[in-house]
């Protein structure tokens, strides 16, 4: 059995124009012809052909691919061993390249430089996953507060990281221990709770209505990263994030059933 070069193009996800290149360059011509004059390619020029689509995803040059194809005898182990140290060096740079990326990242959303040091200091053990992040933008990224939290992010200082951190590690003492006293989601402590929380979002980032602080609730429960933002895996306990979720629920409507007015706005201290 025999293809038209449109044929195995198709197939082999390769372009006509690099087929007839390879063609003119010697590297793999048709072996057959169609009684109409037309050249085909037989089962071992395509066992060819996925040979070099090979060498090339592994980033040999075509001179060399010939070189190695030329001898049926070569033993290609000294060219794969070659373009593997090759491809080791270039995973380090680009590794290098992806560590100063996140760091970018990472400067462009806190807006502040930090040592590991300083940063240990001012998150602790909170780890800020650019993987989440990049999802989150790509989920929020058109709403106001989405933007807006990011530009308050980026104007605050290093003193503002230690202070903010620090009042979130005051307010995940007293939730841990709520849910270790199996207090209900809808006690006055567990609603305190979710509404200190709103109201640190708030001070520290972009005004949270209750419906957008159940919103964010949601991505607690759903998602482990976003999670990690609040309480670090180390302190977490199994049913924790729904429990979250539960008392900002509630907190929601409790909110929702209180008469309008300033009077009754709760402020976090």
């Amino acid at each position: 059995m025999s293809w038209s070069v449109g044929q195995v193009s198709g197939f082999a996800g390769v372009t006509v124009r690099t087929l007839h290149y390879y063609d003119r360059s010697g590297l793999l011509s048709p072996s057959e012809r169609s009684p109409a004059g037309y050249r085909l390619y037989s089962a071992g020029d395509l066992t060819r052909l996925q040979q070099i689509l090979f060498y090339r995803e592994l980033g040999f040059p075509l001179e060399e691919i010939a070189t190695i194809l030329a001898d049926p005898q070569a033993n290609a182990l000294d060219h794969l061993l070659a373009r593997r140290q090759v491809l080791t060096e270039q995973i380090t740079r680009l590794q290098k390249l992806v560590e100063v990326a996140e760091r970018a990242i990472e400067v462009q959303t806190t807006g502040v430089e930090l040592t590991p040091e300083q940063r240990f200091e001012a998150f602790g053990d909170v780890v800020f996953d650019l993987s989440y992040a990049t999802d989150a933008h790509l989920k929020w990224g058109d709403r106001e507060g989405h933007q807006e939290s990011l530009a308050r992010a980026a104007t605050h200082t290093k003193e503002d990281w230690r202070q903010l951190m620090a009042e979130a590690a005051v307010w995940r003492a007293r939730l841990l221990a709520a849910f270790d006293q199996g207090l209900p989601a809808d006690h006055q402590e567990a609603l305190d709770l979710a509404e200190e929380h709103r109201q640190h979002i708030t001070r520290w980032f972009t005004p949270c209505p209750p419906e957008m602080h159940c919103r964010i609730a949601d991505d607690y429960e759903a998602d482990a990263r976003a999670f990690a933002l609040v309480v670090p895996p180390a302190e977490q306990r199994p049913g924790l994030a729904p429990y979250l979720r539960a008392a900002i629920g509630a907190n929601a409507r409790h909110l929702a059933e209180e008469p309008a007015g300033p009077e009754h706005v709760k402020e976090a201290p």
